[in-house]
């Protein structure tokens, strides 16, 4: 699977390995302090966790973990927090029918993926079936 393209600006923050529930808290837990230490309000600090929350749970869920890798750097002239989620799961068969609202293929309510959309200021994704998927949201300072 073709990876996207990386600023060699970025600074990187951290690796995660996401394969418990255990990862699953500590991430969020290591999201929230990086956008407070970015000096994020109080809103934007629970929209990233928020949405970092919706795509472990479902990289955990639907791909049995994977790894995210926390950055930051400058992105379209924006200061930026960039979290990427990568898994070697089974990919997404339809990503347009994954991207609507309402869809679940595993009993959710069916706001993972767009509602994680929503709530950040950049969100890439590239899945292959068999192969895995590749997800990058940033959300700018």
């Amino acid at each position: 699977m073709q990876a996207f393209e990386y600023d060699s600006d970025w600074t990187e923050l951290g690796v995660y390995p996401v394969k418990t529930e255990n990862d699953i808290v500590r991430v969020r837990q290591m999201a929230r302090q990086y956008a407070k230490n970015f000096r994020m309000g109080i809103v934007e600090q629970t929209r990233i966790t928020t949405a970092v929350s919706e795509l472990l749970r479902n990289m955990y869920q639907y791909a049995n973990g994977g790894e995210v890798t926390i950055n930051q750097g400058y992105v379209e002239e924006h200061n930026a927090l960039i979290f990427t989620f990568e898994d070697q799961g089974p990919g997404i068969e339809n990503l347009d029918l994954a991207m609507s609202d309402g869809y679940t293929s595993g009993g959710g309510m069916g706001y993972g993926l767009p509602g994680a959309k929503r709530l950040v200021d950049s969100f890439e994704i590239r899945t292959e079936t068999n192969t895995g998927t590749l997800i990058r949201l940033m959300k700018w300072k």
